[in-house]
């Protein structure tokens, strides 16, 4: 099992001296999460989505975080490929350049990124990304292998050329892409790569992804292989407010859920601009349902089919805010449904760094330490 930090670049106030302190809070917790023995810090790549996410130079921030942090992995979740966005060729240098700096610390997440705001920022419809990225997801790899390319596609045109450097990990990084839809579960599957379950559903729909995912993954045809490193491994998001003072870890933790969905919400669908203010854990979860019977009244009158793929990020009956006991409860469920890497989410917009740094902290000293003592058992008790 691993666990792991994910990064959104999350903040309520857009001013310099707010995107400042976020950047250095994030580091500081970055840095913390090394010493207590997490295994990656992720990041998000998003473009133009004001306060839901200022990680738009990822390979900036994780080349910071590698060098400023001793063992930590590092990983792309994920780098958006439409080559107006980032050529194939820059993806391929760049990765193999922090590959070789953090000595094979690198894990390459790839997806097409999520809205129009983002493609139409680079002259995209983004209904019409999806073969663009998958010509450069196949190219990309063969970089990392070839000393020199050629490449003349649909989409993608490069005359032969040698592209360096090389990455540090033979033949090259692991590699993942976002998944948040069945539909790219099964294509992560089937191409061979692992999987990035997004959104802030609970175990039960984590089982059913990964049962989706890994009978795609068995299934896979060889000629269907992204890259030259077959990698079996879903990872599982995990938003996470763990304190002393259970019912301010509810209230700080559902008050940053909400925040994060409305913000989905007002750049996938046009909804209002997410709120900030300070309410009980009962008044919460009442809004939260509220919000969830808006958006099931929207899919209804445009026809789409209402499953837990849509509503999946309303979830709230079982999660990790409160006390240390209920995010092992938590995680424990996770782990059983499938999941081999926990992806912790602690930095949500309205979410204060102390307690970020607090519940760091906590699953640092106590969650993780708590499965890692459980894994010889685990291991025995299957042996017998």
């Amino acid at each position: 099992m691993k666990f792991s930090l994910i990064y959104e670049g999350q903040l309520t106030d857009t001013s310099r001296a707010s995107e400042y302190r976020m950047f250095q809070d994030m580091l500081e917790q970055c840095r913390l999460a090394d010493e207590l023995g997490f295994d990656c810090i992720w990041a998000v790549e998003h473009t133009a989505l004001t306060q839901y996410a200022h990680m738009s130079a990822p390979e900036t921030f994780l080349a910071y975080v590698a060098g400023a942090t001793k063992r930590i992995h590092v990983g792309h979740g994920v780098v958006c490929l439409p080559p107006k966005m980032n050529h194939p060729v820059k993806v391929a240098e760049r990765i193999a350049t922090l590959d070789l700096l953090s000595s094979g610390r690198l894990h390459f997440g790839i997806g097409k990124g999520g809205t129009q705001t983002e493609a139409g920022c680079f002259g995209y419809d983004v209904s019409e990304i999806g073969p663009l990225v998958d010509e450069a997801m196949y190219l990309i790899p063969k970089m990392f292998v070839n000393e020199e390319i050629e490449h003349h596609g649909d989409n993608i045109d490069i005359p032969l050329r040698a592209i360096w450097p090389k990455p540090y990990q033979d033949p090259h990084p692991p590699m993942y892409m976002a998944c948040s839809r069945e539909e790219s579960l099964l294509t992560a599957g089937e191409r061979g790569i692992g999987a990035l379950v997004m959104g802030f559903t609970g175990p039960e729909e984590i089982a059913r992804k990964n049962k989706l995912y890994r009978d795609a993954f068995a299934a896979r045809r060889p000629e269907d292989q992204v890259g030259y490193r077959p990698t079996n491994h879903l990872a599982a998001l995990c938003p996470a407010v763990i304190l002393d003072d259970v019912d301010r870890a509810r209230r700080i933790g559902l008050r940053g859920q909400r925040f994060f969905i409305q913000a989905i919400e007002h750049f996938y669908r046009g909804g209002p601009k997410p709120e900030i203010d300070e309410v009980s854990v009962e008044e919460q979860m009442k809004r939260l349902e509220e919000d969830k019977e808006r958006l099931i009244t929207y899919l209804g009158e445009e026809k789409i089919e209402i499953s837990d793929l849509q509503t999946g990020n309303y979830h709230v009956e079982q999660d990790a805010y409160g006390s240390i006991d209920n995010a092992i409860r938590y995680v424990s469920r996770l782990i059983d449904s499938g999941a081999d890497e926990i992806l912790f989410l602690v930095q949500m917009g309205t979410i204060p760094h102390e307690v970020s740094m607090a519940t760091i902290r906590a699953i640092g000293e106590h969650l993780i330490p708590h499965f890692k003592a459980a894994k010889p058992a685990a291991v025995a008790a299957a042996a017998e």
